[in-house]
């Protein structure tokens, strides 16, 4: 049983960890680089408006009234209550009490075996390979949810019992708030396959069937029911996701803190004789698998992977220097007015967002206004600060809308392919471009017959056809 001491010390880590995200969240300003904030703010504000559930597009001109699974509505209506609420700086807020309260449990889970120091550089570097989707977008939301249900499967495992039939609740948020759900419903058979190894297969299934059943039901507690349940599936099944951003492989040419903690993890292991069990092996492989494919996947490995590997790490690092103890009250009291007075800056220093890499402001202010209600041609990246402003794009981040054939073409304009360029000119009635400098379809619109550079800045790129000026 752990001293008095020693849970002092995990909470110390705990409450640091938890600090640290929770500064980040507010103060970096890389938290904003992702337009679809934009878009999700947009959505949740029309659904608070309206009182219902968005069910087809009524932001993109090019997809206009087709069906539309909102499967983050609850994350999205959370959005835009924070930033009616204060703006960006509420809207940070948020975040930051997500991601504090994700570091918390994360913390808190592995402080049931780790402790001192192996805590700390644990949680350090899981954190780190989490930091670079660290972002304001509705996964984050989700990430305490995750922690919670992978901890509480891992617990239920390793005692051989059945999962707490609270963590429903959990899986009803969870699907709710975004599709990272269904790895949670998928972690469940890992899990029992496990206790059935240990406990016999007929007395392990009595505990774990019923309780899949529920939680499988529980995901269907979304306005969308089984179409929700399935959107997942239908999302991968996109072979264009490669070309976004965070679908992307896990790009090996920077320093990544995610191959790192697996490098340090397999040296533990093999130095130590670590034996671990072939199901939990093979479930880590697979994840590690996704994490290289898909960057948006390294944040599932390092909560699962450090959850799973908790208990095995507790028993190859003994003898660990510890952190020196602190008071309970004191530290408490500290750790809370730190979190107050922080939320308090943030709050009372005004988040004014100007250009950025998602946010063209002072392009789009030079778009005449009778240009502004014509059909656009955008970058990607800018959908969602289009919808924000109550313009229509042609196209935004939300993958899951656009049709495969219309996700190719846009990956041919920007390709440069000039011939499938002009064709979506004619096609669209687009009189107007606004592209990122980079995107290669900026330099083919300058040699485009009929078309003419407007404005141009580090962060876009306006084109405007000749006969509407």
């Amino acid at each position: 049983m752990a001293s008095a001491s020693s849970l002092l010390k995990a909470r110390w880590v705990a409450l640091s960890a938890a600090l640290a995200v929770f500064a980040l969240f507010l103060f970096a300003p890389a938290v904003l680089n992702d337009g679809d904030t934009y878009l999700h703010i947009a959505a949740g504000r029309w659904m608070i408006e309206n009182w219902a559930v968005l069910r087809i597009d009524f932001f993109s001109y090019t997809f206009a009234g087709h069906p539309w699974i909102t499967h983050e509505w609850l994350s999205e209506v959370l959005m835009a209550l924070a930033y009616v609420t204060a703006g960006w700086s509420s809207t940070v807020l948020l975040f930051a009490i997500a991601g504090g309260l994700m570091a918390w449990l994360l913390s808190y889970y592995l402080g049931k075996h780790l402790s001192g120091l192996p805590l700390l550089a644990t949680l350090v570097l899981a954190l780190s390979s989490m930091a670079g989707s660290f972002l304001a977008r509705p996964h984050i939301l989700a990430l305490p949810l995750m922690v919670v249900w992978t901890a509480e499967l891992i617990r239920a495992a390793d005692e051989g019992r059945q999962p707490p039939y609270w963590l429903l609740c959990i899986m009803v948020l969870w699907a709710n708030m975004h599709a990272s759900f269904a790895f949670g419903l998928a972690f469940i058979l890992p899990m029992a396959l496990e206790d059935a190894l240990k406990r016999g297969l007929r007395v392990a299934a009595q505990d774990w069937a019923l309780f899949a059943v529920l939680a499988v039901l529980a995901a269907l507690a979304t306005p969308h029911g089984i179409y929700g349940l399935l959107f997942p599936l239908d999302l991968l099944s996109k072979s264009q996701l490669y070309a976004v951003g965070e679908w992307s492989p896990l790009d090996l040419h920077r320093f990544q803190p995610a191959i790192l903690m697996m490098g340090l993890a397999l040296f533990v292991f093999l130095s130590r004789g670590m034996r671990i069990a072939p199901l939990r092996l093979i479930l880590l492989l697979f994840v590690s698998y996704l994490a290289l494919v898909q960057v948006r996947h390294v944040m599932l490995l390092t909560i699962m992977g450090s959850l799973l590997l908790a208990r095995l790490l507790a028993d190859l690092l003994t003898n660990q220097p510890d952190l020196p103890a602190r008071g309970g009250r004191k530290m408490m009291l500290g750790f809370g007015l730190a979190f107050v007075l922080l939320a308090g800056v943030r709050l009372l220093i005004p988040l004014q967002r100007g250009d950025g890499i998602t946010t063209p402001a002072t392009a789009l202010a030079h778009v005449p206004a009778k240009l502004l209600t014509a059909p656009v041609l955008n970058d990607y990246q800018f959908g969602g600060y289009l919808i924000y402003r109550d313009l229509r794009p042609f196209i935004d981040g939300r993958v899951e809308l656009y049709s495969g054939r219309f996700l190719n073409r846009y990956l041919d304009i920007v390709s440069g392919n000039p011939r499938v360029l002009a064709d979506t000119l004619t096609r669209y009635h687009v009189r107007w471009t606004i592209l990122a400098p980079a995107n290669p379809a900026s330099a083919v619109m300058d040699t485009m017959p009929g078309w003419k550079r407007l404005y141009s800045d580090p962060y876009a790129v306006v084109h405007v056809k000749t006969e509407t000026l």
